[in-house]
This record gives structure tokens, C-alpha cells and sequence, in this order.
């Protein structure tokens, strides 16, 4: 009995493992959204993994895995972020692929998008996740799956929040 338990347990690990191997990205990714400092980002990263390692047995195949991590990620970064509340005001870059920015690019190209890294940076916990997720070309329905809102939510989120940033850049145009 003792060892067939334990070969559960090992095997539970090793399947950990392979999901955080191939999943490693939304978490890195809701880590720099969230967090300005390296060193927060890695206790971030920590404490995502720990709540999937305790969540494991609550996954519902019904979702799609990259959903129910999103949906973890989240939530503990939220948590995470108002737990730490003394912060920089620094740009939080939140997308390796966004700050990644090709050789041909112009400084106006890279000043627009520190401009919108910190215009989102600027935003509530929640309306974070959704650009996040609205930036990683996630539909309405998997955004609404991961944030537990309705679709309908999160068009009109969305919406508002685009309006904002484009008056962000408007007001700077005119100075």
C-alpha cells in the first residue's frame, strides 16, 4: 500500500513538472505584468506553481489547461500584488513579445510602446489581466473562462479600456 502511494506521488511530480516545463510561459508572463522586480517576479512564479501543485487535483478537463493556469496565475498575482503594497512606480514590461522589438524599428515605435507598457502598468489588477490576455490574442470566450466573467464583459472591458489608452496618447499629442 505505502508504495503504491508513493508511486502516485511520484508520478503526480513528474507530471508537474512536464505541465510547468510546458506551460512556463503564462506563468513568466502574468509575473512580469504584475511584478517590477526580479526578485518579486521569482517569488511570484514560486507561489503560482505552489497553488497549481495544490490545485492539480481540482483541474477540471472540461477547460482547456492553458485556461485553468491562466485563471491561477491571475488570481495569485492579484493577490500577490495587494499584498505587496509598497511598489515602484516604475514600467512594468509585460510581454516578451511586445518588448521585443526588431532592429528596423524607430525610437517613436519604442517610445509608443513604453508609453502603452505604462499606461497598462497604470491599471487596476483586473483590467491588467484582461490586456494581458486581450494582448495574447486570447478570444473573448477564453478571456471570459480564465477571468470568470461573461463575454459580453469582457468586449465591453476591453472597449472602455482601449478608449482609455487611445485618450492617453491623445492628451500627450497635444502637449
Amino acid at each position: 500500500m505505502v508504495f503504491k502511494t508513493l508511486m502516485q506521488i511520484k508520478e503526480q511530480n513528474q507530471n508537474f513538472q512536464e505541465l510547468i516545463k510546458q506551460h512556463k510561459g503564462i506563468l513568466i508572463k502574468v509575473a512580469r505584468i504584475y511584478c517590477q522586480d526580479e526578485e518579486d517576479r521569482q517569488d511570484l512564479i514560486q507561489e503560482i506553481m505552489i497553488q497549481i501543485w495544490k490545485s492539480l487535483h481540482k483541474y477540471n478537463s472540461k477547460f482547456k489547461i492553458s485556461t485553468w493556469l491562466y485563471r491561477i496565475s491571475i488570481n495569485v498575482a492579484i493577490s500577490f500584488y495587494r499584498k505587496n503594497t509598497v511598489r515602484k512606480k516604475n514600467n512594468v514590461p509585460f510581454n516578451e513579445q511586445i518588448s521585443h522589438i526588431q532592429n528596423d524599428d524607430t525610437n517613436e515605435k519604442r517610445e509608443q510602446l513604453n508609453l502603452l507598457e505604462q499606461f497598462i502598468s497604470e491599471l487596476k489588477e483586473f483590467d491588467k489581466a484582461l490586456m494581458l490576455l486581450y494582448l495574447e490574442e486570447k478570444s473573448h470566450s477564453e478571456i471570459a473562462d480564465i477571468l470568470g466573467i461573461s463575454v459580453g464583459n469582457v468586449g465591453t472591458k476591453v472597449g472602455r479600456i482601449k478608449e482609455k489608452i487611445k485618450y492617453r496618447f491623445s492628451q500627450l499629442n497635444k502637449e
